[in-house]
């Protein structure tokens, strides 16, 4: 395969040609290079009526943005796992086990406090933050392309898929020796349809992304 250097040069020089993306695409596809490669190649020039190829913006990463998305979705990891916390503290007290004391009774009621608290705090400031950044992409479609967003976006799915899968694990474990409570029952679930909630809201904005011609 030709060096990754020489693909923008190709492109480029089609594109001055007059040749359609589609076959362009084609050709390359036909050549050997990856379709993600082909598109990212091809999304770095605007479609415009010019007689030479116009790119687009290359994304950039600035503090502010870095500062936004890390507050982003460090609230978001705080609000998930303290919602979490909190059914399992209802779960707790609903379902109580008979071999626990009475301490543990009153270390749920301390869970719950904090958990109350933290997602008082945290839970508005995500949401907050996911209106300011959204508005902002709608303003700049390019910001979609933002490094941060990118990297920090897959690592929430590569934490929310470990999630999910170590708690398939974990009930299947408990399924083979016939230790499948109710309690257990409750709090797996509430584990899966957390994190599966995070799983797919951002594996559809991560396609958004492709739709919409991001790269």
């Amino acid at each position: 395969m030709a060096n990754d250097d020489e693909l923008p040069g190709f492109v480029r020089e089609a594109l001055a040609r007059g040749l359609p993306r589609q076959q362009i695409e084609q050709a390359l596809l036909q050549a050997g290079w990856a379709s993600g490669q082909v598109r990212s190649a091809l999304a770095a020039y605007a479609e415009v009526d010019f007689p030479v190829p116009v790119p687009r913006p290359k994304p950039y990463v600035s503090a502010k943005e870095a500062f936004l998305y890390l507050t982003l979705f460090s609230t978001l990891y705080v609000s998930a796992y303290n919602l979490g916390r909190l059914v399992f503290s209802f779960i707790d007290r609903a379902l109580p086990d008979p071999a626990m004391s009475g301490h543990y009774l009153d270390y749920t009621g301390q869970a719950m406090r904090w958990s109350v608290a933290s997602l008082v705090i945290a839970f508005p400031v995500f949401l907050y933050l996911s209106w300011l950044l959204g508005r902002a992409i709608r303003l700049e479609p390019m910001k979609r392309a933002s490094r941060v967003r990118k990297w920090l976006t897959y690592l929430t799915l590569f934490i929310a898929a470990s999630i999910l899968v170590g708690d398939l694990i974990t009930l299947l474990y408990n399924f083979l020796g016939g230790e499948l409570g109710l309690r257990f029952l409750l709090k797996a679930l509430t584990v899966g349809v957390i994190a599966g909630t995070v799983f797919l809201y951002y594996l559809w904005d991560l396609r958004s992304d492709d739709l919409e011609g991001g790269a």
